[in-house]
């Protein structure tokens, strides 16, 4: 019995030790506990549907076995960098990148789970952005600089959900092309 005493004894002052251990902070510790108090899993809090939905692509996705050269994962910490949003009728598109240009993380509606019309609307616009900056969030990503192209209905609703899951956003771009009276347009749909 005194030696189940003497072992509980053990665990709490090892536990003590751990504590006192953690609390103590370098230069270098800082950074690194920046880097836990950002939300570490923003994927959580989706809906059921798209949960399953995304561990079913990604679980189909580890089952392929890849041959050939495998390429080099780069850890590599960026805090500052660009969002494309591509919205069209159809579809919306949005890729985080660093200064660079280099992709760091994406999205679809398609990628999502979202199927025909439903690929299109705020809502999908929302999701996909959510699941874009969780991935971007593992390389720090904090400023974003936002790049819209095209006229579909996903345009305002992914920019503000860049600013809700939590980065800053320094500005806001338009880039859709323009044509300057080129080539002769499609005739208007018949709804």
């Amino acid at each position: 019995m005194e030696e189940l005493k003497n072992d509980n004894e053990l665990n709490e002052v090892a536990s003590d030790s751990k504590l006192v251990y953690d609390l103590d902070t370098t230069g270098d510790d800082k950074e690194a506990k920046a880097d836990k108090s950002a939300p570490v899993d923003l994927l959580a809090d989706l809906p059921e549907d798209i949960k399953k939905k995304l561990e079913k692509t990604k679980a189909a996705k580890n089952a392929k076995v890849k041959k050939g050269k495998k390429k080099k994962k780069l850890d590599k910490k960026v805090s500052i960098g660009k969002a494309f949003v591509h919205s069209t009728y159809n579809n919306t598109i949005v890729s985080l990148t660093d200064m660079e240009g280099n992709v760091i993380g994406w999205a679809s509606a398609g990628l999502a789970g979202f199927k025909g019309p439903k690929k299109s609307t705020p809502y999908a616009a929302q999701i996909i952005t959510k699941i874009a900056v969780a991935k971007a969030r593992e390389f720090g990503l904090s400023e974003v600089s936002v790049f819209v192209k095209g006229v579909g209905t996903g345009r305002e609703s992914a920019v503000r959900a860049l600013n809700a899951n939590g980065l800053n956003i320094t500005f806001i771009k338009d880039i859709t092309p323009m044509p300057h009276n080129g080539c002769r347009r499609k005739k208007p749909r018949r709804v």
